[in-house]
Order: structure tokens, then sequence, then C-alpha cells
């Protein structure tokens, strides 16, 4: 083998196995939390209600975001807020039952999307739901 060929196979031996030893890692890239994917059609999100059934809070990846929207049934209906951080758009992830934090800066928000620690002062964007017929409807 010419010394060309040995260096050009044994960088891509080596590549393989970095890229094999990293990949298991990057699969904890994505949401820790079932996520329900679908499309928005004319602004507007639809979602089984039937997936409410055995849990009261659901997250949804609209295609294309980047963030996740938190669905969950409260008293007086369905609340839907966009998991941003509202301090520099940073995606937030679930802290236990208590609400949402951004992992950049140390921001916590409530269930309900009040700031509960800064930095972010504005509360999380909620979208307004409605119900037709087996769908909930967020409007984006």
């Amino acid at each position: 083998m010419e010394r060309r060929n040995f260096i050009k196979t044994s960088c891509k031996i080596c590549l393989l196995g970095a890229f094999g030893a990293t990949a298991e890692t990057l699969s904890g890239c994505g949401a820790a939390y079932p996520v329900f994917k679908t499309a928005v059609l004319d602004k507007k999100i639809s979602v089984p209600l039937s997936l409410f059934a055995t849990n009261s809070t659901q997250f949804i990846r609209p295609k294309g975001w980047y963030y996740d929207i938190a669905v969950q049934k409260v008293e007086l209906g369905l609340t839907a807020l966009l998991l941003m951080c509202t301090h520099q758009d940073n995606q937030l992830v679930i802290n236990g039952n208590k609400g949402y934090s951004c992992s950049l800066h140390g921001s916590t928000f409530n269930t309900e999307g009040k700031v509960l620690k800064g930095p972010a002062e504005r509360a999380l964007k909620r979208y307004n739901t409605a119900v037709e017929g087996d769908q909930l409807i967020i409007f984006v």
C-alpha cells in the first residue's frame, strides 16, 4: 500500500471511530421527554385530544421549529406555552413538575410560564387554543 493511501485509510478509520464514540452522546441532544411532532397549517397546529388521556401535559414540536410547545390541561381548559427562554431565546428543559428552566443562564419559569428566577424578565409566550371535535387547535 502506498503511503498516501495508507494515511487516507487511517484517517477515515480514526474519524469513523471518533464518530462512533460520540454518536451515543449526540442522541442526548434531543428532548428528554416524548414529543408529538406535527405540521403547522394556516397558522394552526392540530393535536389529537386523545394524547391527554394518559398525561395532562404534552409536548408538541411543530415541523421546522426549534422550540417545543408545552400543552397542559388546566381547570379552565388547555394552555400552550412556547418553551423558548425570554432572556436569550434558548430552548427550555423540564424542571420536574415545577416548570421549565434555561440551561444557558439559569432562568426558571413555573408551569404557567411566569418567571420564577431571572435573568429573564418576561413570561413565556402563550398561544390561544380551541377544541374542535376531537382535536386541540393551537393558534400560532
